[in-house]
């Protein structure tokens, strides 16, 4: 199984911390947003990893250099111009379709993960979702307050977005009992949705998951409610979670 860290961004919000490196080698504790990421996948058994890069793009070949890849293999996608989710993957959809057995393409699915949070989420049992249920992509979401909602039916099918609880939705179906709920920034993709993103240059991955979704597409929800999950995007939230870590709230 193979997995992609999007780790390309300005990292605008974690400003001063990355106003001399990426964000990807923002400390938390004593790692680095990119090694704790590196490390999820790893433990979970995976080796092949393709990570994007943009801001300061020179210093995490060095660093990814310098510590051995941490004994994975790993590529890098330049993009020269920002990509955004969507296509920043598409950039990179090389990666996944370089590996065929017996002249057909792989068909096993892919993760993608943020860079940019941390969690416990079980990583098993969502691919194991995303098997049983045959997703094109399976999502995994909590019920918490966010800025950004992704909405999804009683069958866990997504249904549309919405800014805030109390904002006008953006519906692809319809919004009948309808549950409001919080990405998380990790993926489990299957190799088909690569051929079926026709957006151009950068935009959201969630603009695709969308627009596939109208089409009857399974876009799922992996509910993830009773795991750990912190977003690191800004530098009180690395402070907290470098807490958590040191008080064991988070299994390391």
């Amino acid at each position: 199984m193979k997995a992609m860290i999007l780790a390309a961004g300005l990292g605008t919000r974690l400003r001063p911390l990355t106003n001399d490196c990426p964000k990807a080698l923002v400390q938390v504790g004593d790692r680095t947003m990119l090694q704790i990421a590196l490390f999820r996948l790893r433990d979970f058994g995976i080796r092949d990893v393709i990570v994007n890069v943009h801001h300061f793009a020179g210093m995490v070949l060095e660093y990814l250099e310098k510590n051995g890849n941490f004994g994975m293999h790993i590529e890098i996608s330049h993009e020269d111009d920002l990509l955004d989710t969507g296509g920043g993957l598409k950039n990179a959809a090389y990666f996944f379709r370089g590996n065929l057995r017996a002249g057909q393409a792989e068909k096993e699915p892919f993760i993608l993960h943020n860079v940019d949070v941390i969690s416990t989420i079980d990583l098993r049992r969502m691919v194991q979702f995303h098997t049983d249920h045959r997703a094109l992509a399976t999502l995994a979401v909590q019920d918490r307050e966010t800025s950004r909602y992704l909405l999804f039916d009683e069958q866990l099918q997504l249904r549309g977005r919405r800014s805030g609880r109390d904002q006008k939705s953006e519906a692809v179906q319809s919004l009948a009992c309808v549950n409001a709920l919080a990405f998380s920034g990790i993926h489990v993709i299957s190799p088909d949705f690569l051929a079926m993103m026709t957006e151009q240059g950068a935009f959201s991955i969630v603009d695709s998951y969308l627009r596939l979704a109208s089409q009857g597409e399974k876009i799922l929800a992996f509910r993830a409610d009773e795991y750990y999950w912190r977003d690191l995007g800004r530098p009180d939230n690395v402070r907290q979670v470098a807490q958590d870590l040191k008080e064991k709230i988070l299994l390391q």
